[in-house]
C-alpha cells in the first residue's frame, strides 16, 4: 500500500468523509513490526542528510487534543540521532512573539540545513484556533492561507522539504482518552481542564481543520490525513510517509576528500 497516495490531501477535503478507525486489513503486530523495520531505514536516511547538510526537513504535526502528536515524535521517531533533529512545541505566543508577526517564532525555529525539525503544533494555529476563538478578526486569518503557502514555498526554495500530518482521531475516541488521563494519577498531569472547554468547539475546529487543509495542502507542502484512532496504525502510517519523503530527497554521504585513501593512522 501506498500511504503517501492514499492519505494525501488533494482539494476539498471532509473530515467526515474519512475513517479515524481505518486500518486498511493491518493487525497491530504487522504494523509494530513494519514500525521496528522502518526505524533502521530512517536512520540512515537521516545519517546521510546530516552529513551532507544541504537541505533539511521539516515535519508538521498538527491534530486535537489527544490525538497523539506527542506518540508519534516518541514512537515514530525514536531511531534518529538527537543530534540532527530538534523538537519545538508551540503554545500561546509569548509577549515578545506577540511583538513580531505572526510567522516570527516559526521561521525562528525551521531546521538547518541537514537537519529534521519536528513542530508539535505550528503556524497552523494562527488559522485555527485564532480562527475559532475569534482572536483576530476575519478579514485578518483569511489572509493567512495564503501567507503560510508563501512561507512554505519560500522554505522549499531555500531547500527545506516541508510535510504535514493531521492526526485525524474521533469525538469519541477523544473522550475515552480524556477520561483515561482523569482515573490514571500518572497521567493526570497531562489533563488541562481547558481540553473540555476546547472539546465543546469540536464541530468549529473540524470547519477551520478542512478549510486549511483544503487551501494549504499543495504538492511542495503536502498535507497527509492519518487515521488516528489506533494509535499503533497511526504510528506506521506517518513512518511510511516519512520514509517515502526521505527516500525521494535522496540524500547521499559526501565524497571522501581527495588522496583519502592514502593516509594511515600510526
Amino acid at each position: 500500500m501506498n500511504f503517501a497516495k492514499a492519505y494525501r490531501v488533494h482539494g476539498k477535503i471532509h473530515l467526515d468523509d474519512l475513517d479515524p478507525d481505518d486500518t486498511h486489513g493491518r493487525t497491530r503486530e504487522q504494523a509494530e513490526a513494519v514500525v521496528d523495520k522502518n526505524h533502521e531505514r530512517l536512520f540512515k536516511l537521516q545519517s546521510a542528510l546530516y552529513a551532507e547538510n544541504r537541505r533539511a526537513l521539516l515535519i508538521i504535526l498538527q491534530g486535537m487534543d489527544t490525538s497523539g502528536k506527542d506518540g508519534v515524535i516518541r514512537h515514530v521517531m525514536r531511531g534518529v540521532n538527537p543530534q540532527g533533529c530538534e523538537v519545538h512545541s508551540f503554545k500561546a505566543p509569548s509577549e515578545e512573539e506577540r511583538d513580531h508577526d505572526y510567522l516570527w517564532r516559526i521561521h525562528n525555529a525551521v531546521p538547518a540545513r541537514g537537519d529534521i525539525g519536528i513542530f508539535n503544533r505550528s503556524h497552523y494555529e494562527d488559522v485555527l484556533v485564532v480562527r475559532v476563538k475569534d482572536l483576530a478578526p476575519r478579514h485578518v486569518w483569511k489572509k493567512r492561507y495564503d501567507q503560510i503557502n508563501d512561507f512554505e514555498s519560500l522554505l522549499r526554495h531555500e531547500g527545506v522539504t516541508v510535510v504535514k500530518f493531521f492526526l485525524h482521531i474521533s469525538k469519541k475516541e477523544q473522550r475515552e482518552r480524556l477520561q483515561k488521563r482523569l482515573a490514571d494519577p500518572a497521567k493526570n498531569w497531562k489533563f488541562n481542564p481547558n481540553d473540555l472547554s476546547e472539546r465543546k468547539r469540536w464541530d468549529a475546529y473540524m470547519n477551520a481543520y478542512e478549510a486549511a487543509l483544503t487551501k494549504t495542502s499543495h504538492k511542495h507542502a503536502p498535507w497527509y490525513v492519518i487515521p488516528a484512532n489506533k494509535k499503533w496504525f497511526r504510528d506506521l502510517a506517518v513512518s511510511e510517509i516519512l520514509l517515502h519523503t526521505l527516500e525521494k530527497m535522496k540524500p547521499k554521504f559526501p565524497p571522501a576528500a581527495p588522496g583519502l585513501s592514502r593516509l594511515r593512522v600510526i
